[in-house]
């Protein structure tokens, strides 16, 4: 099964990190976080991977046409005298990545029909955000999609607090304090999405179709979509506090992505 991740929006820039890169490059640890989420789905043995690009499309290119120099410290002879020494091992990951244009004004649903042709016949494809990452089970995901036979599934998730929540007594007394709380109100989609080939029929051939709006909210209506709740780890970089968060959950050696 061929994993979509949208890499192509302009979205929001987070000031003094990604002035000049697209969000999904924004690094983590050094890596940018598009690595992180293919990563993350390839532990799970999915490796076949279709990038909807756009928005400074030529960096992510770069990246995956250089993956060796980007990912490892080379030693390079200037006379070409020697071949180029790489010294590291991520050289021995064995992922096979369609790079797509699908456009640089283009919204999510548009990007999704404009890499219908890569499918081939594949009858299911998981589709997901460049910007975000989590511990879902995806072996429970994929079960879970097959299962009910719906054309969507969406995992759901509780959003993170951004701001610290203060517990306190009747006094006034502060008796808990977390830093970075989730919610305890309804869940809200945290991509991770399976879909069966039959959502294509919902995309028309509008730039402008955002695949959150019309295109769910008629599967919804038409009763084809399900969500499979996580309440784990999830994780989205819309600030900088979130990307100083997860680079400081990388940099401790506890990131929840990072399959042990």
């Amino acid at each position: 099964m061929k994993t979509v991740i949208l890499c192509g929006g302009q979205g929001t820039r987070i000031r003094d990190v990604a002035d000049n890169i697209p969000k999904p490059m924004i690094p983590i640890g050094g890596i940018p976080i598009l690595w992180h989420i293919m990563k993350y789905y390839s532990d799970w043995s999915y490796k076949d991977f279709i990038l909807c690009l756009g928005y400074k499309s030529n960096v992510i290119k770069d990246f995956f046409l250089n993956y060796s120099s980007h990912t490892n410290d080379f030693t390079i002879s200037l006379n070409n005298s020697e071949p180029i020494k790489y010294h590291g091992t991520s050289t021995n990951i064995d992922w096979n990545v369609t790079l797509a244009e699908t456009g640089l004004n283009s919204m999510t649903g548009a990007r999704v029909r404009k890499i219908k042709k890569y499918l081939c016949d594949d009858e299911n494809f998981m589709l997901t955000y460049g910007d975000g990452l989590g511990d879902i089970n995806i072996k429970e995901l994929v079960n879970f999609h097959n299962s009910h036979g719906k054309i969507l599934t969406v995992t759901g998730v509780r959003p993170p607090g951004r701001f610290g929540e203060l517990v306190c007594n009747d006094s006034g007394l502060a008796t808990e304090f977390n830093e970075k709380p989730q919610t305890t109100g309804g869940l809200i989609s945290g991509g991770f999405f399976v879909c069966k080939r039959e959502i294509f029929d919902y995309l028309d051939k509008n730039d402008d179709l955002v695949f959150e709006k019309e295109p769910i909210k008629s599967l919804v209506k038409e009763n084809q979509m399900m969500v499979y709740e996580h309440k784990n780890f999830w994780q989205p970089m819309d600030t900088y506090r979130e990307y100083i968060l997860l680079n400081d959950y990388f940099a401790q050696g506890n990131a929840p992505w990072i399959l042990k």
